[in-house]
């Protein structure tokens, strides 16, 4: 599983990740707590995430990019 990009949305305890590899092919889908969230982003290889705007993404954004990744947010 080679994802590139993976949406996230981000609420208190339950996380919905979507992610896509480079063809656009949906390649994982996930419904996760805050510490598997931590967990699955730390062992996935670096790439590009995005997020809501809202008070919990740059929490996350910053977690994020200190296991490689690149962070966005959409408003």
């Amino acid at each position: 599983m080679k994802v590139t990009t993976i949406g996230i949305d981000v609420t208190k305890q339950v996380f919905q990740v979507h992610g896509v590899d480079g063809q656009g092919k949906v390649v994982l889908q996930k419904r996760l707590s805050r510490s598997e969230l931590a967990r699955l982003m730390m062992n996935l290889p670096p790439c590009l995430v995005g997020m809501e705007a809202c008070d919990g993404a740059h929490y996350w954004s910053r977690k994020f990019q200190t296991f490689g990744h690149v962070c966005g947010r959409s408003q």
